[in-house]
């Protein structure tokens, strides 16, 4: 269940995973949450919710590189002890693999976890001292 507050309690409640997913605005799920591939939006056009919030950092790209790089280089490593292919076979199969698993995932990837940090209302840890 998402937390509202009451700028926001007009919108209705979405899904990080299906926003996330397809780039849309965490908040309304209609603007875009990118301007280019993996550039973040400075805010949504639609409802004008402002992306500062949003840092993934280089979360994507650990998840993607545990999930599909690290079995893509072993099956790419078997492939050439058991095979011993020509360079045109990688070429044409280790390298389209590469790219399919290691790029296309990061923008939705991406998105979802920007969605997400909206959703949890995540927001940079901070020290508790005793002034506080």
């Amino acid at each position: 269940m998402q937390n509202t507050t009451e700028t926001d309690q007009h919108y209705p409640e979405l899904s990080a995973m299906k926003t996330g997913l397809r780039g849309k605005c965490p908040r309304c799920g209609e603007g875009k949450i990118f301007d280019g591939f993996l550039t973040i939006a400075k805010d949504c056009k639609a409802c004008g919710l402002s992306y500062s919030f949003a840092d993934p950092a280089d979360g994507p790209a650990f998840f993607i590189q545990m999930l599909f790089c690290v079995p893509v280089v072993i099956f790419v490593l078997w492939f050439e002890m058991k095979i011993e292919p020509p360079i045109w076979a990688h070429i044409l199969t280790t390298l389209p693999l590469l790219v399919l698993t290691c790029v296309l995932p990061l923008r939705p990837l991406k998105g979802w976890l920007i969605a997400s940090q909206f959703f949890f209302k995540a927001e940079e840890g901070r020290l508790v001292t005793r002034e506080d």
